[in-house]
């Protein structure tokens, strides 16, 4: 077992979130899941980071992972102290957030903020740049609030609309619907809108368990217990991240729903690629 201090330790996360169920899982299925989450691996990415916190944590991650970032249209990245929403297509479900935590991190010293899966609170290093999201367990009832205090921070705010990953439909690899959250928080909070569109796609493994899991009627996500696998087949590689111009907040006006707005920056950012 891995120690208390930090550390991925699969055993505990399912006491936690399981608690009931815990001690009726097979000890084969928790090797299993120990194994596709790289929990060995992980725990030595943390190993090599311990001690750094927020950015230098995730650009330890990266040099880990051996994964290198190509920045186009750094030059729309707002300079005059305005706070802005960054919203971006969510292709890997890893690498992805990091690479826009180091960018935007670096370039606005820190002070950034994610709204993050509350899992990525096992990961210490990161932790203090997040907001943890567990939109269906006992934290359900506290999300709006969560939400609202990440906008009235003084940080730059990262997030991913899809909230999960892309998937595959009818050939074409893109997100689900983008949630309208970050357009009418946008708007209540005066932060402009920064589209940015991140050139990735994970394992044809991945989108076909993830169709076949819809297709079968499964509720819960369980392409996501491979998203730790996935990463790792990401390693090695570089990524392109497409900066567009921001989109005033005042622009989503009546004319069009949340809904309808959100749909509308999503284009935007796929006309980036």
């Amino acid at each position: 077992m891995e120690s208390e201090s930090f550390g991925i330790d699969i055993d505990k996360i399912l006491r936690e979130k399981a608690p009931e169920k815990y001690r009726y899982i097979p000890r084969f299925v928790i090797s299993y899941l120990k194994k596709i989450a790289h929990q060995d691996e992980l725990n030595e990415c943390i190993r090599i980071s311990e001690g750094k916190e927020g950015v230098p944590y995730i650009k330890s991650a990266l040099d880990f992972l051996h994964v290198q970032i190509e920045v186009e249209g750094a030059e729309n990245l707002p300079d005059d102290g305005r706070l802005c929403t960054f919203v971006s297509n969510h292709p890997l479900g890893g690498p992805d957030g990091l690479a826009l935590g180091y960018v935007l991190g670096t370039h606005y010293d820190g002070k950034i903020v994610y709204l993050v899966n509350d899992l990525l609170m096992n990961l210490r290093g990161l932790a203090p740049l997040c907001v943890p999201i567990n939109k269906t367990g006992r934290q359900a009832k506290d999300f709006p609030k969560l939400v609202e205090k990440a906008f009235s921070s003084d940080r730059h705010i990262i997030m991913f609309p899809a909230g999960v990953c892309s998937r595959r439909q009818h050939g074409v690899i893109q997100d689900l619907e983008w949630k309208k959250a970050f357009v009418t928080k946008s708007v209540m909070s005066h932060r402009d809108v920064v589209p940015i569109y991140f050139e990735g796609r994970n394992s044809d493994f991945f989108y076909n368990l993830a169709n076949i899991s819809k297709w079968l009627g499964i509720k819960f996500n369980i392409a996501m217990l491979y998203l730790s696998d996935e990463t790792f087949k990401n390693a090695h590689k570089t990524f392109k991240l497409k900066i567009g111009k921001p989109i005033p907040w005042q622009t989503f006006d009546k004319s069009k729903s949340a809904g309808e707005w959100a749909q509308y920056v999503k284009d935007i950012v796929y006309k980036l690629k």
